[in-house]
């Protein structure tokens, strides 16, 4: 059982699913045949890739599917076209009966003309739908390129701003040893102040001639 997986799309699996559906589509095969195809290419349900393709990438190749449609149609045809130069032999005969070899020579040139000009114009569709393809290619190639240079600019963007909030941590840093070291000299300064203050306001005395102890102010 094919499991389900929750990533987003790639280019790489649009691309595959696009070239699957167009071939079973040339081929007269079912586009439920190509989904269950690329699903087991990708590692995805059919129904996952019935989804993507009509709300996505159906959109992308219109051009694309209506070449292949024609394709279908001329494959088809040449088909019916082999039946017809198989049953030759028996017109044939009928000619030789009918003593008429000059007709018959005519018609067999007659349908090998026609089955030519059916598969070059089939060739031709096919270069169609291969430069179509190309064109497709080219185009994610360029988106790539430009998501390419977007991630550059974010990663020299990411740089720069780490380097300022690290150069910002630094003058923090900084700045906090010389807030604490003035929070120490002033805490000094203050103590120092109340020790003069009570060194002023402390009791003098001296003793008199009498032996007792007198104040001085």
């Amino acid at each position: 059982m094919t499991a389900v997986r929750q990533d987003a799309w790639s280019p790489d699996d649009d691309i595959i699913l696009a070239e699957v559906t167009l071939r079973h589509i040339r081929e007269g095969s079912t586009q439920l045949a190509a989904f269950e195809e690329v699903g087991e290419r990708i590692g995805r349900t059919s129904a996952a890739c019935g989804f993507r393709w009509n709300s996505c990438v159906r959109k992308r190749y219109e051009d694309a599917i209506q070449i292949a449609k024609q394709h279908r149609q001329k494959r088809n045809y040449l088909k019916k076209q082999s039946s017809s130069v198989t049953a030759a032999p028996h017109v044939s005969s009928l000619s030789i009966v009918d003593e008429d070899s000059k007709s018959f020579k005519q018609d067999v040139i007659s349908e090998e003309s026609i089955t030519i000009d059916g598969i070059i114009r089939f060739l031709r569709q096919w270069r169609g739908a291969y430069q179509e393809l190309q064109r497709q290619v080219k185009l994610l190639e360029k988106d790539l390129l430009d998501r390419d240079e977007e991630l550059s600019e974010l990663r020299a963007e990411n740089h720069r701003l780490n380097s300022e909030v690290t150069n910002a941590q630094t003058d923090y840093r900084t700045v906090n040893d010389d807030y604490k070291t003035l929070i120490q000299i002033m805490d000094r300064a203050r103590r120092l102040a109340v020790l003069n203050e009570e060194d002023e306001l402390k009791p003098r005395f001296k003793m008199d001639a009498n032996g007792n102890l007198e104040r001085i102010e």
